[in-house]
């Protein structure tokens, strides 16, 4: 299992246990991730760690004073 963590701008997007699917952007020199539709945003991953899966599941949602973040589970 392989976890990622997504930014989430407010609350009630999504909830622990939702199976989601995710679209992969490219940078010149990177890969981030899009829970679909704009749920959030992941931070930038170098190719070495580019993600294979399309789908996962949310495990856990934290609120820190930045923001909300939705991590998720991927069969990697």
């Amino acid at each position: 299992m392989r976890r990622m963590e997504f930014k989430m701008e407010r609350p009630g997007l999504t909830k622990v246990g939702d199976h989601l699917k995710i679209t992969e952007g490219k940078l010149p020199s990177s890969y981030y991730y899009t829970i679909e539709h704009a749920i959030a945003m992941s931070g930038n991953y170098e190719v070495s760690e580019r993600l294979k899966s399309r789908e996962g599941e949310v495990v856990e949602i934290e609120e820190t004073e930045k923001g909300y973040y939705v991590i998720m589970e991927f069969d990697e």
